[in-house]
């Protein structure tokens, strides 16, 4: 099996792009189904038809559905949570302890990570691409594997005699009274599904940007998070390029001198990987014809479900009391390296290269201190702000 999976800030033609690799896919033999998780649905619009939280079949080899589950969890969890909790506490429960028990942070996005993988697995789908979410929501969504293992572990360390009292409590929204048998069911099917996310064999993920500043500035942000959880990137979508013209109007051709900037810095930005650019439509893109128009000016003769690029894009390492920013830079032969660090931002000059990087917060309060290439590959060292440096910016 092969998980696609596309984001980036919304409107920047995720759902699009999308539902035309999956057109692709699909007209290639592969049984594929693409998948929506973003609470504002357009892919029913894009393909021109209803779609349920059931994969529907649209065309020989193509299904698509609209995961509507986490509506469905905000809807009861809250009122859930709420009871189970004061029930708890009557027990004598410690209140620490009942809010563990009542609350599993982001049951919502596991519930559809695990609703996505478990239809793409029973339907024997060869390729599943998915239109996300915007991209802080999509980040949230796939950090919740990690926090869930830390939350059963903690829940699955309590004493029995502890949950012993929870169990009553519990019957009414468990499928079974035992937490502890349906905790270790949910945690080894959550475990799957982080081993599935992240390798790089199977899962693979695309953001999808516009020319625009902001745009690239939230890729970036993806770019970062994205690497720390170890989730593979193995290329980036460029999407409304303004095409090569003697533009006649003042208008368009500032604008195309601005885009055309751009679009130089999200190749030199996203570097090593791959970019594909998407032309700028004067129509929609909509029903399985223009898509599979779109996908062919996209990827040409290209299988876009092959693995395009292996590799961490970067890497944090911890030594000691310091930190390091390990990014692989293949095609960069200099000596010299001129860093920019501004709050959470740090731009990296070298030459007549020039990359501009969302530092995670672990390293946003934290001091650049050196910088070196090792290994075809640029490495900055981060300590933190010794007192002298601190009293002297204050």
């Amino acid at each position: 099996m092969r998980i696609i999976l596309y984001l980036g800030k919304g409107g920047v033609g995720k759902t699009t792009i999308s539902a035309a690799t999956a057109v692709r896919a699909a007209a290639q033999g592969k049984r594929t189904l693409v998948v929506s998780t973003d609470l504002a649905h357009s892919l029913a619009d894009c393909f021109q038809t209803n779609l349920t939280n059931t994969p529907k079949e649209l065309a020989p080899n193509l299904w698509a559905q609209e995961v509507n589950v986490l509506d469905e969890m905000r809807k009861g969890w809250g009122k859930v949570q709420e009871t189970v909790t004061k029930n708890l506490r009557k027990q004598g429960i410690d209140a620490v302890i009942a809010e563990e028990l009542a609350l599993i942070p982001g049951m919502d996005e596991i519930v559809s990570l695990i609703n996505i993988y478990r239809n793409a697995r029973d339907g024997d789908f060869e390729v599943v691409v998915i239109d996300a979410a915007p991209t802080g929501e999509t980040v949230r969504l796939l950090s919740m594997p990690d926090t869930f293992q830390w939350y059963a572990s903690r829940l699955m360390g309590l004493k029995s005699g502890t949950l012993s009292l929870a169990r009553p409590l519990l019957k009414a929204f468990l499928p079974t009274t035992e937490i502890l048998d349906v905790l270790k069911k949910l945690s080894e099917q959550v475990k799957t599904l982080r081993d599935v996310l992240s390798n790089p064999e199977i899962s693979s993920y695309r953001p999808v940007v516009n020319p625009e500043r902001m745009v690239i500035k939230e890729a970036l942000r993806a770019e970062t998070y994205l690497s720390l959880f170890g989730y593979p990137i193995d290329g980036v979508i460029c999407n409304r390029v303004l095409p090569a013209n003697n533009y006649q109007d003042t208008f368009m051709q500032d604008l195309y001198r601005n885009q055309e900037q751009l679009r130089q810095q999200i190749h030199q930005t996203f570097a090593p990987l791959p970019i594909w650019e998407a032309p700028y439509q004067s129509h929609e893109v909509l029903g399985l014809q223009p898509l599979k128009q779109l996908a062919d000016t996209i990827f040409d003769a290209q299988d876009p479900t092959q693995v395009f690029y292996r590799g961490q894009i970067q890497e944090i390492i911890h030594e000691g009391n310091t930190y390091i920013l390990r990014l692989p830079l293949p095609h960069v032969e200099m000596d010299k390296v001129v860093m920019t660090k501004k709050g959470d931002e740090m731009i990296v000059e070298i030459g007549n290269f020039k990359r501009d990087i969302t530092l995670p917060s672990i390293l946003a309060n934290q001091e650049a201190i050196v910088a070196r290439f090792v290994n075809k590959a640029l490495e900055i060292h981060f300590n933190a702000p010794t007192p002298s440096t601190v009293n002297k910016s204050a």
